[in-house]
């Protein structure tokens, strides 16, 4: 909104010329998504509490948990602030790239904030069934893909996907096998994300190093230059995703603050489910469809424990696990949660240092 209305004034108005640069305006929705959550996060909690919007913990999970139970949930709501209104503030609203991300948004937040509200308010234990749930996580998948098909956000934008550690190498996708990858890829990343926010501080800590590294992927894939040098895919366009990612990033240190351990209000599926699903829509924005299994390696392996723990159980009739997801396996082993948290932490900056090092190791 900034951009389009100060920008055109340059001439006459030379400190408008900072708005031309995506840096500077990465930085300014960073701050600006850092103050919103800061700000909006005390009201949002006391209207919460007040409302008595509070978590359900599970008995038979960690002893550790039970004294969580009455912390305001739907905290997501902070988050979903923090990164549409900044991004609506610095982003350049003509480019659809940034569009697209803010339906994923928008749409996943109101998936997630359905459940939350099902739970919390109406008390249904279960909250939004899982397949509607999922119906709506799919409808997703299959309008995104058809925007991408039939409206492109970029003439230079194709159903190809990159793959790491080999140039000129590409999956073609003919459209009815990418429609079904695109919802693949939004709804395994969604639910995998909504898996591991079990810890204070865990998802959210983690989301935000992935979109430091989709913010870098962004940057370098916008610029013809970075990506010829690097031999990567160049999209004209994409680097105004930084802009949206640097929103997320502050939105993330904002909920942080809040949702560290102990937790003064938790993310719920408000949230965790479209935190997930941003996160696999930049991936395929950005052709990092197959990175985006590395970056965010830590939610694979969460979904993973789940999977199975599950199947072990039903064919053999026996756990791998103490407990599924894999953090509370840890949990049950005897770390802290803190530790928990910390650990995983590292492990994922690892993981996206090791994904941003693949542009080179080519």
């Amino acid at each position: 909104m900034l951009y389009l209305l100060l920008y055109p004034l340059v001439d006459h108005i030379s400190f408008f010329n900072l708005f031309r640069y995506i840096t500077f305006r990465s930085a300014a929705a960073t701050v600006t998504a850092l103050f919103i959550s800061l700000i909006l996060g005390p009201a949002l909690i006391r209207m919460l509490k007040n409302r008595q919007v509070k978590e359900s913990i599970r008995t038979d999970g960690p002893q550790t948990h039970l004294v969580k139970e009455g912390t305001p949930t739907m905290g997501g709501l902070i988050i979903l602030a923090a990164i549409v209104i900044p991004t609506l503030l610095w982003a350049d609203l003509s480019n659809r790239f940034v569009i697209y991300m803010l339906i994923v948004t928008v749409w996943l937040g109101a998936i997630g904030f359905m459940d939350d509200y099902l739970k919390a308010i109406k008390h249904q234990k279960k909250g939004l069934v899982g397949r509607k749930k999922l119906a709506g996580q799919m409808g997703l998948g299959i309008v995104f893909g058809l925007l991408l098909y039939l409206y492109p956000p970029t003439p230079l934008f194709n159903l190809t996907t990159d793959i790491p550690f080999f140039k000129n190498y590409y999956l073609d996708f003919p459209i009815w096998l990418f429609i079904p990858f695109v919802i693949v890829v939004i709804t395994g990343s969604s639910n995998a994300v909504n898996l591991t926010d079990g810890l204070d501080g865990l998802a959210i800590g983690l989301t935000s190093i992935c979109f430091v590294a989709f913010a870098g992927m962004a940057y370098i894939t916008g610029r013809t230059d970075f990506s010829d040098y690097l031999d990567i895919v160049y999209l004209p366009g994409s680097g105004e995703l930084t802009v949206y990612c640097a929103a997320a990033i502050g939105a993330g240190l904002g909920f942080l603050w809040y949702n560290t351990h102990p937790a003064q209000v938790f993310m719920g599926d408000t949230g965790a489910l479209a935190l997930g699903g941003i996160l696999g829509a930049l991936a395929i924005l950005l052709k990092k469809e197959i990175l985006l299994v590395i970056v965010g390696g830590v939610f694979v392996a969460e979904a993973l424990s789940v999977i199975l723990q599950v199947s072990s159980f039903k064919l053999r009739g026996k756990r791998i696990f103490k407990m599924a997801p894999l953090h509370h396996h840890f949990e049950l082993s005897g770390w802290h949660e803190s530790k928990v948290v910390v650990r995983f932490w590292i492990v994922g900056v690892l993981l996206a240092l090791l994904t941003l090092s693949t542009f080179k190791i080519r």
